[in-house]
């Protein structure tokens, strides 16, 4: 007997929302919920095995193929790219990519090259690529606010969901670079070799979303 269809789940809250959903769509979610510190959980009545991981590792489980499906958020997949079918807008852990200054500061004035910080480099260099500008980009790990405030960057490219934090640092939106949500995402071979089991899935919560 195969195993059940196994999903990874980015841990925190897309996993949070994922689970609601799969409730809401009446499977018994009490092993993810209840899981101590167990990493792969079974949810039997859905025919499924959940694995919580971080973000990247979703994507990295999936394209190889030890997961057939996972829930990551748009961000993730505009930043590491790969191999895999994006199938569901899932409309959960809305929020954008936007560019930010100092506030008052002309972002796009002088012909200079922009020093840009970010956690997200591809995402931030496509974005500046697509205009035509010279940027030098550098990546931050912690809080890229700091960068402007500190004098290393001319602006930043983040997750914004609120503003406050910007505000809280001097900082504004210039301009917002793409809307992100958590989407579905599913295995290349998985799709062809397990496609009657997915698109029973993929039904249920297109219905579901409705």
């Amino acid at each position: 007997m195969s195993r059940p269809i196994r999903i990874a789940l980015t841990k925190g809250r897309l996993e949070k929302d994922t689970v609601g959903l799969l409730e809401s769509m009446g499977f018994d979610c009490t092993s993810v919920r209840e899981k101590g510190r167990k990493l792969i959980l079974p949810v039997p009545d859905a025919e499924l095995e959940v694995v919580l991981a971080k973000a990247n590792d979703v994507i990295t489980y999936v394209e190889h193929g030890v997961c057939d499906m996972g829930v990551v958020g748009k961000d993730t997949i505009m930043e590491m790219k790969g191999k895999f079918f994006e199938l569901i807008d899932l409309g959960f852990g809305r929020c954008r990519f936007a560019l930010a200054a100092k506030k008052g500061s002309d972002f796009y004035s002088g012909y200079g090259i922009k020093t840009i910080a970010t956690k997200y480099p591809n995402v931030a260099r496509s974005f500046f690529e697509k205009k035509g500008m010279d940027t030098d980009i550098i990546k931050i790990e912690g809080s890229v606010e700091l960068a402007p405030i500190l004098g290393l960057a001319d602006g930043i490219v983040d997750i914004v969901e609120t503003g406050t934090t910007l505000k809280e640092n001097g900082l504004e939106v210039i301009e917002d670079v793409a809307p992100i949500s958590a989407r579905l995402i599913v295995n290349t071979v998985s799709l062809k070799m397990r496609q009657a089991e997915i698109e029973k899935l993929t039904k249920l919560i297109e219905e579901k979303l409705k």
